[in-house]
């Protein structure tokens, strides 16, 4: 039975690499899907929820249930927006009964890619290879607010050719944390300082992880050094899409 599912694509992956949003269609497309992506997505509201700014959260949460909650699931590329919907939508409509029950709606149809397809599809790659060594960074809102650690993993290891080298610290914060870079750029580069040289001291060729800004993070802090491993998004790797240019290598 094919399920019709909507792709809430984020607005760092909308405008800083707009390949993972590929990625995520095809993947879901190879295990069965039909996929969606609703025009009247913006932002998810995180940024504005993070700074305090509860006034526009509010409205950017509203417009964002109003155009995923037709929809038979949603699915999402980022741990962290995925959160913000799941998790926190519900909370900032604790006061609001209308809106919270359609909060709690979405949010119980709301999922991390990777984790919908291992978990709810039991789907795996098949045919995709990749002849590299990886290292892989668990992004702190895919862990802590969505157990975001095997599922990832079991679709990376169906992957012909790809090994695994551990990282120390893989749960540790990339030093990111969206508005926290900005606020507390000094901290944010020592956190990430330390996060590239434990991804070098593995010796991998790639970096994956599951969020496109702590990956951009540590993109820029790796290519600075003249590391060589290079940065994807997993779900290009699990979608056969790791033959185009890493992330921070686009023209």
């Amino acid at each position: 039975m094919t399920k019709s599912v909507a792709l809430f694509v984020t607005c760092l992956v909308d405008m800083m690499r707009p390949r993972i949003g590929f990625a995520a269609i095809r993947a879901l497309e190879a295990a069965g899907c039909e996929v969606v992506v609703p025009e009247g997505q913006t932002c998810c509201g995180q940024p504005a929820l993070n700074s305090g700014d509860r006034d526009h959260a509010m409205m950017l949460a509203k417009q964002t249930i109003a155009a995923l909650e037709p929809y038979e699931a949603v699915v999402v590329p980022s741990g962290s927006c995925a959160g913000t919907i799941r998790c926190h939508y519900p909370e900032i409509f604790e006061h609001d009964p209308l809106w919270l029950a359609r909060a709690q709606a979405v949010a119980g149809k709301t999922f991390e890619v990777m984790a919908y397809l291992d978990e709810v599809l039991r789907w795996k790659p098949e045919g995709v290879s990749v002849d590299a060594r990886a290292t892989y960074h668990d992004s702190c809102s895919g862990l802590r607010e969505l157990g975001i650690k095997a599922q990832p993993r079991r679709l990376l290891k169906a992957i012909d050719g790809l090994t695994f080298a551990s990282l120390q610290g893989e749960e540790t914060c990339c030093g990111f944390g969206g508005t926290f870079c900005v606020k507390y750029p000094a901290i944010s580069n020592a956190i990430v300082g330390e996060k590239a040289d434990a991804i070098d001291a593995t010796g991998a060729d790639l970096l994956l992880a599951g969020d496109l800004g702590c990956l951009m993070n540590m993109a820029g802090k790796l290519n600075r050094k003249g590391s060589k491993a290079r940065a994807y998004h997993a779900i290009e790797l699990i979608a056969g899409m790791a033959d185009g240019p890493a992330i921070g290598e686009e023209a």
